[in-house]
This record gives C-alpha cells, structure tokens and sequence, in this order.
C-alpha cells in the first residue's frame, strides 16, 4: 500500500497519508500553518464532535439525512467524543480565521471514519459521507466554532469550580487551625497593627470564594447557544426547527444546562461572553497570583527572612548551595497566572478584532480559552495538594515580631494621641525598647493600663482599646 492517498477539495487533488481520516483540506491547512506544533485541546476536539454528532441525530430526526449515513457519522461522532482520534486532529490553533481548518478537520474526520464504519476503504472513491454535505449538514464554520467555544469551556467547569473550591476549603482549614496565632500586621511592607494569622488567611479564601461567583456568573453567558445561524445569522440551510432542536439535543447529549439564542446574529458577530468569561478567570488569576506571593513573602528565610510561614519541602531548590529548599509550588502558580492573564488579553484583542457578521479570530480565542482553563485546574490542584494541605506556621517567629512591633502603640490613640504615640513608637525603635516599658517611662500610663491596652489578641477584635463594647 502507497504511503498516501489522493483526496479531493474544491481546489483540486491533495496527497494524504494513507492511514490517516482527515482529508484535503486537513492538509492543506497543515502545509500552510506549520506555525507552534501545537493541537486543540481535548476540550474543543469533544465540543467539534458534539456538535456533529447531535447534527446528524437532529437532521436523521428532520428526515433530512439517510439513516445509514447519519447513523454512521453519529458512531464516529461517538469515537471522536470518547478520545479514540485525537491524534487525528492536527491542525494548528494559528491558523485562517474563523476556525474553517479546525471545522473541516473534523467533518473529514469523522466522515472517513464514518465511511469505514460503512465498509469502506479510506481510498474508496466512491465513499458515501461526504464531510460538507453530510457531516456539516445546515453548519457553518460561522456558528459551529463560537458554540464549540462555549461548550468547550462548559465541559470543564465542574472541575474548574472544584478545583478553586478544594483551595477555599483547605485554605478554610488553616484559618480555623491558626486563629490563635497573633502575629504583626503589614502595610506598605511596613509594620501595621496586628492581625491574627487566621483572619489573613480566611481573607486568602474569601477571595477565592468570590471568584468562584464571578466565573460561575459569566459561565452563565456562555449557556445561551447560536448554533443554526450558519453563515450569518440568518439560518440560511437550516430547517426552521433546527436551532431549537440542536440546543435540546446538545443540552442532552453533553449533558450541561443550555438556552437557545436570542438574537441569532449577535451569537455570531459577539465575542462578548467568551471574552466575559476569560476576564472573570483572569480576576481570579490576578487574585491567585496576590495570596501565592503573599506565601512566598511570609515564608521567605528560613533565618534572613520573616519566616512565619514554612512551606513543605517537595524538592531540593539549588543545584550548588546545599540544604536550599525554595517555595517552588507558590513560584510556580505565580507563572501560571501571569500566562492566564496573557492568555486573556489575547482573548480581549480578538474579541474587539471582529467585523461586521463574523470574528475570524475565533481560533485564537477557543485555544486561549481552553489553555487557560486547563492551566487553571492543573495549577491550583498542584498548589493546593502540595502546597496549601501542608503549609506549616512558626508561632514562635510571627509572635516574635510582634513583639518588637512599634506599631502597637495605635491602641494607645484613645488614651495618649497620636503625637505622643508617635512619640513613644520613635523612641522605642531608637532604643530597641518595648512599647509598654517606653510608655511607662513616659510617664503617659501606669503599667497596669498600657498592659491592658496593649493585649495584641483584643487588638484583632475590633473597637476602641479601653473601652467596652456599648461602653
């Protein structure tokens, strides 16, 4: 058997590898974009087929389509959606706009599998299924790849959610467990009043709390489905049932809650919620990025830094000073949210980049989406598991700081004022000498009330030293 086959586009005959399903203009779009190496995503590939396959099923349905054809395309659509051809879909995320590469790739695809599904060869050129007419039946590149967009990122927002939602919880965890820790405050990388360690961290997972609402909000964008506009928005080839009919079946088959289009047109000219949703993961990001350097602050050290934090060591962290053990989780969650906030710029430029009926830079927008995703999930379950379940608090050193902290002598306020606090915080920094001691000396308090009002646990409380609630 030759090494490849003829097959046949519009433009004219293509050398294929033999045994390969993707057809001509699979290839062709493999010669001109030999850009990255890169792939779709597994996501998108799943989102392509689910598209195809609740097509043929609608269109067999409609009587539109031979049931021995469309029921062999829904047999490879099948394959296609459980990972069996993966590697069968090759063409680069930088390529022609609007996505016609990736489409075709996946109509060819399916339509020779679905062809030897039929009992015939792949080199048969009297194979029946063909991937314009019958796998792409009532589609347009137009209006299958901003709903493979959407759904794509749907399939995996469970376990986006899970994956932020196990980070709350475990971080949820260490605030209740450390909230006995009292430790000095920071503002400015200055000493600040003090805090309790748990108070800081249950910040750290409210945070991620809330953008945990904010992606589960624009998730809900990506819901309303303009599959059947075609072309255009005017459904020009698709039976008047068929974008009802394609969001039941799409919402059964894929098994997520889905709503039919409003206003087909702007499904298809808007980017608007892809962009919405990435903007929501890049918030979420930024906020990561913020809590994953705080770590990195506090167990900075173990002897020349602050060291209230120890991070649990999962590899040796130089190559030439011995005994080294560096924050590598927290380093590298920091990179995977700066690349999520790259990622979503790219989507913000290519979704204002479209004109008129059409985005034609879909293709950028579906790889950036799905990256982001993926290098969400992964990134935070790494950093959860291996970072944040064993994080470790040295009371010793977060309390030893207080204790040396200045900027204890806020509590005084209600008491001295603020001149005099100034006052005694300057000289207590100049004489390396506690707060209690230099405003006893002052002359400002007796012992018995600076101790009272100097109690760094009550100062985390709230209220004004000295005096009782309702006082």
């Amino acid at each position: 058997m030759a090494d490849f086959r003829i097959e046949k586009d519009s433009l004219g005959e293509v050398r294929v590898p033999a045994k390969v399903y993707y057809g001509a203009q699979t290839q062709r779009a493999v010669d001109n974009f030999p850009i990255t190496g890169l792939k779709p995503y597994r996501a998108f590939i799943w989102s392509m087929a689910l598209i195809k396959r609740a097509a043929a099923e609608v269109h067999l349905d409609l009587g539109l389509l031979d049931e021995k054809i469309a029921k062999a395309i829904m047999k490879a659509a099948d394959e296609v959606l459980k990972g069996k051809h993966d590697s069968q879909f090759v063409v680069d995320p930088f390529q022609a706009g609007a996505g016609t590469s990736h489409n075709m790739n996946v109509n060819e695809v399916i339509a020779n599998r679905a062809n030897e599904i039929l009992g015939y060869k792949l080199d048969d050129p009297k194979k029946p299924v063909s991937p314009n007419d019958h796998v792409n039946m009532a589609q347009s590149t137009n209006d299958t790849i901003p709903t493979a967009i959407r759904l794509g990122v749907l399939w995996r927002y469970d376990e986006l959610a899970a994956a932020l939602k196990h980070l709350a919880d475990e971080l949820n965890k260490k605030a209740q467990e450390w909230d006995g820790v009292v430790k000095s405050g920071r503002t400015h990388l200055q000493d600040a009043v003090p805090i309790r360690l748990g108070q800081e961290v249950g910040a750290w997972a409210k945070a991620v709390e809330r953008n945990i609402e904010k992606i589960k909000f624009a998730a809900e964008g990506l819901r309303r489905i303009g599959i059947g506009g075609t072309a255009n928005g005017t459904g020009l080839n698709a039976h008047p049932e068929y974008h009802k009919l394609m969001v039941k079946k799409l919402s059964k088959l894929g098994k997520m809650k889905l709503y039919e289009s409003d206003n087909l047109f702007e499904s298809m000219q808007s980017m608007q919620d892809p962009v919405f949703f990435s903007a929501a993961l890049r918030n979420t990001a930024q906020d990561l990025s913020r809590i994953s350097s705080d770590i990195r602050m506090l167990s900075s050290g173990p002897t020349t830094g602050l060291a209230e934090l120890t991070c649990p060591p999962v590899q040796p962290g130089s190559s030439i000073m011995p005994g080294k053990v560096n924050p590598v989780l927290a380093e590298m969650l920091n990179q995977a949210m700066f690349h999520i906030m790259g990622n979503d710029l790219t989507v913000m430029l290519a979704g204002q980049a479209g004109q008129l009926e059409l985005n034609v830079m879909m293709p950028i927008i579906a790889h950036n989406l799905n990256e982001a995703v993926q290098v969400m999930i992964g990134s935070v379950n790494a950093f959860t598991d291996r970072l944040i379940v064993g994080l470790t608090v040295n009371k010793e050193r977060a309390e030893g700081w207080l204790a040396k902290n200045p900027i204890l002598v806020t509590a005084l306020n209600s008491r001295i004022g603020y001149l005099k606090g100034a006052e005694v915080a300057k000289k207590s920094l100049a004489e390396n000498r506690p707060i209690l001691d230099i405003v006893v000396d002052l002359g400002y308090l007796s012992r018995e009330e600076a101790t009272e009002l100097l109690d760094a646990r009550k100062m985390t409380e709230g209220g004004i030293m000295g005096i009782a609630a309702g006082g």
